[in-house]
């Protein structure tokens, strides 16, 4: 059975305009397309569209989906690795929920958290960055975070809440720079993007070729993607752009 364009964005929840737009990038094609015009979807096509909006989701670009479905080698392993995002971002913001309800029970004074408790989340995300660091760019960067690890070891929560207040004002910056329309590339980015380097290069001791894989991480991974998305989910990727123009710009890094 073949649906029309205004069935299949109905029964999607996207619009007529989202899947014509699909099909000129050639990331959607319709099954047909009448004489008058029309496009006509089939299952497969309805398949490929409900894993195209599972990706978008999860904030991954179009482009970067348009690379994903070229290179699955079959529609239930690309299921069983969509729903292993899925699982890895739910089980990331079950985290996040249950460290926010025992934070407001410790100010509400229902609770006391100890410290330990409140720095129980954090060992887990450093955990887990590693393993990701390890498994994308190689034993060495998954070492580099036990430098990190050295440099903070004497912090306290207060020293952790300054950290991440500047974190989120210099994301801040980054966002309102992005909604200005600063081209990623352009030295006013790259200004800016400058501090986001010292920032990461203070805690974790890049080179220029891990700055530059950072991008791939930051648009790749659902942790990452998730901090530098908190406020603006359209930042990641104008960042991994403004990262990877650094690298190569600021920090004279060469492609391979």
């Amino acid at each position: 059975m073949q649906y029309s364009i205004s069935h299949v964005a109905k029964m999607a929840g996207v619009s007529a305009r989202t899947l014509r737009h699909y099909d000129e990038i050639g990331l959607l094609a319709p099954a047909a397309v009448s004489s008058n015009g029309y496009r006509w979807y089939g299952r497969s096509q309805l398949r490929r569209l409900q894993r195209i909006l599972l990706l978008r989701d999860l904030d991954v670009s179009l482009p970067q989906i348009n690379a994903i479905l070229a290179g699955d080698d079959g529609e239930a392993s690309a299921l069983r690795r969509h729903l292993m995002l899925v699982t890895a971002e739910r089980d990331r913001l079950d985290r996040i929920a249950a460290t926010i309800v025992r934070t407001l029970d410790d100010l509400e004074g229902q609770d006391r958290l100890p410290d330990e408790e409140f720095f129980r989340g954090l060992d887990a995300g450093r955990a887990q960055l590693a393993a990701t660091l390890q498994e994308r760019f190689g034993d060495a960067a998954a070492s580099t975070l036990q430098i990190a690890a050295a440099r903070t070891a004497h912090w306290t929560r207060s020293d952790y809440d300054q950290a991440a207040a500047d974190g989120r004002e210099l994301y801040g910056r980054l966002s309102r720079t992005r909604q200005s329309g600063v081209d990623p590339a352009s030295p006013q980015a790259l200004d800016i993007v400058a501090e986001h380097y010292e920032a990461v290069h203070a805690m974790w001791p890049v080179d220029p070729a891990a700055y530059h894989a950072l991008a791939d991480l930051i648009e790749g991974d659902a942790q990452q993607r998730g901090v530098v998305g908190a406020e603006d989910r359209h930042l990641p990727p104008w960042l991994a752009a403004a990262i990877r123009a650094y690298a190569i710009h600021r920090l004279d890094y060469r492609r391979p």
